[in-house]
């Protein structure tokens, strides 16, 4: 079990440390960068992109998780969980990456999307609350 639980951690680290890597070898950071950038009327889809990234990979991730059979053990569920897992934090990588380098000028939001990647680092607690399910 915690072995496969160790997998998960592993693909998440990976995911995380590369959009990570990405945004220092290619963000631009200064004081100017980091400041909230003016919005108007044709960049406002970029200050908007982290909002539907964070609602589409949490509908997803539930989604996935309601077709889970409760009579199933932890075991039987958890390749479901990794799936619904990796789709969370594709649909969230993807969404700095789009702000990375179509609009260079939003990186604030880019890192704020990153942020919130790392804090959905899987842990056992996690993992049982999501599935509803008793160590």
């Amino acid at each position: 079990m915690t072995e496969k639980i160790k997998i998960l951690k592993t693909i998440h680290l990976a995911i995380c440390a590369g959009v990570i890597i990405t945004y220092f070898m290619l963000g631009e950071f200064s004081n100017e960068t980091l400041k909230i950038p003016v919005l108007d009327s044709s960049s406002i889809v970029y200050a908007i992109i982290p909002f539907i990234a964070i609602l589409l990979s949490n509908f997803l991730f539930k989604s996935f998780l309601k077709k889970v059979d409760q009579d199933l053990t932890l075991e039987e569920k958890l390749p479901t969980y990794q799936t619904a897992s990796v789709i969370r934090w594709g649909i969230l990588e993807g969404a700095a990456f789009i702000i990375l380098f179509l609009k260079p000028e939003f990186v604030l939001f880019g890192v704020l999307v990153i942020v919130y990647l790392i804090f959905l680092r899987p842990t056992e607690d996690k993992i049982a609350s999501d599935l509803q399910v008793n160590f």
